[in-house]
């Protein structure tokens, strides 16, 4: 007989929504950043937010693996919205200013939910 499956508990359930809201906060950040609000002029640069788009499915499964390999992604967001920041002025510095936010929420978000998950698991795995 097989058992129920273990029902997310409302950590797993904060931590994935902030996940999915920061996810997304880059996601339409980048999009508008680069097509409307300070465009480079090199539009095809907004195709850099492609590969964001690929763990919004992850996320929303509550797969393990997805919050891993996304805290090592952000980074390379992070590092690009540290060096603009740094050397952009003006409408771009804020943008790059709220990138690095979003990173670090992102980033935070995921080591909560697989720290999180990872203590659960093994207390339920004790208790049975």
């Amino acid at each position: 007989m097989p058992e129920a499956p273990v029902l997310p508990d409302r950590v797993t359930r904060c931590t994935r929504a902030i996940a999915v809201a920061s996810l997304l906060g880059l996601i339409v950040l980048g999009l508008a950043w680069e097509l409307w609000l300070a465009p480079t002029g090199q539009r095809t640069w907004a195709l850099k937010v492609l590969p964001l788009a690929v763990p919004l499915a992850g996320f929303l499964k509550y797969r393990m693996r997805t919050y891993r390999w996304v805290s090592l992604l952000v980074w390379l967001y992070f590092t690009e919205g540290v060096v603009r920041a740094t050397s952009e002025r003006g409408l771009s510095a804020g943008l790059a200013a709220l990138q690095v936010l979003l990173c670090v929420v992102l980033f935070a978000a995921c080591a909560w939910h697989v720290r999180w998950r990872l203590r659960r698991g093994r207390e339920l795995g004790a208790a049975a």
